[in-house]
């Protein structure tokens, strides 16, 4: 219990990082300036730009219809947590008091999706979304297959497109600018959007942990059988070692998993550089893994 308490703190103070970066990004630099993101951000920024209505309103509501698509892709606990994480974000913004502190357009777009992205990063790295163009992308992909960068990326072209067309080709240009920042900062934060990693469990419990693997988090996983030495005398005994390969969010929530039920089961966490064949869930979703 006092682990699972520790991790939701972590959490909870990840997300209000996250929050009051992607509030900066916007309220210092992008809001006052005209300045759009892609996403449901970007959408959110240009209906407020087109009608007299506070994007503080107009985020929440936009993200209606992607939070329904994450419903069907994603975790309830992930959703709980994107919606709460997108209502306290469209509260920092109407009630904060950050003001604009440049005019160079270069620096806006620059730092402005700097801090979006740094925000929309972690908020991905503590289990949630900001915005909700990835769950539209998670959602397309598990139902026909479409690549969630293809989706993602004609998004947002027919975005700046509609941008150019009711602002200004200009805008347009630096929201592009701002767009490109933000994906760069995201994927620094992250470490890439489907950055995986390997982990290699050994346990005592180790069959209690491939049952709670496979039950709790549908993830699967590959058993190799080996030898535990230790000691000046190379004592050993057989022992199974778990070896599954997960996104970072999943390996989050198999390292609690493992802390919750033995403490003192050995862990190896590596970089996988590339994945090929298999079935491997992508980030936020809750598909079956194979490994």
């Amino acid at each position: 219990m006092h682990i699972k308490h520790k991790n939701i703190l972590q959490e909870s103070a990840q997300l209000a990082v996250a929050v009051v970066l992607a509030s900066i990004g916007l309220k210092v630099f992008l809001l006052p300036n005209g300045f759009l993101d892609g996403g449901v951000t970007g959408i959110a920024i240009l209906l407020s730009k087109l009608f007299p209505v506070d994007m503080s309103i107009i985020l929440p509501l936009a993200s209606i219809p992607f939070l329904i698509a994450g419903y069907f892709i994603t975790t309830k606990r992930i959703l709980i947590k994107s919606i709460v994480s997108i209502a306290v974000l469209a509260l920092v913004i109407h009630f904060d008091n950050f003001s604009s502190i440049t005019e160079d357009k270069l620096i806006i777009a620059t730092f402005g999706g700097l801090f979006l992205g740094a925000g929309i990063g972690m908020a991905i790295r503590a289990g949630a979304v900001l915005d909700g163009s990835e769950l539209l992308g998670l959602y397309l992909n598990e139902r026909f297959g479409f690549s969630i960068g293809s989706v993602i990326l004609l998004f947002n072209i027919v975005l700046f497109g509609i941008t150019a067309m009711l602002l200004s080709t200009e805008a347009a240009m630096y929201s592009i600018l701002t767009y490109l920042v933000t994906s760069k900062a995201v994927d620094f934060t992250i470490q890439g959007f489907e950055n995986y990693v390997g982990l290699m469990i050994v346990s005592k419990n180790h069959q209690m942990i491939q049952s709670e693997l496979q039950s709790r988090l549908g993830q699967g996983a590959t058993i190799y059988q080996g030898v535990k030495g230790y000691g000046k005398t190379g004592a050993s005994q057989p022992n199974e070692i778990i070896h599954v390969v997960v996104n970072r969010i999943d390996a989050r929530r198999i390292h609690r998993l493992v802390d919750n039920l033995d403490t003192e089961a050995f862990v190896i966490e590596f970089d996988v550089n590339h994945v090929k064949g298999g079935k491997v869930r992508k980030l936020l979703s809750r598909t079956a893994v194979s490994a």
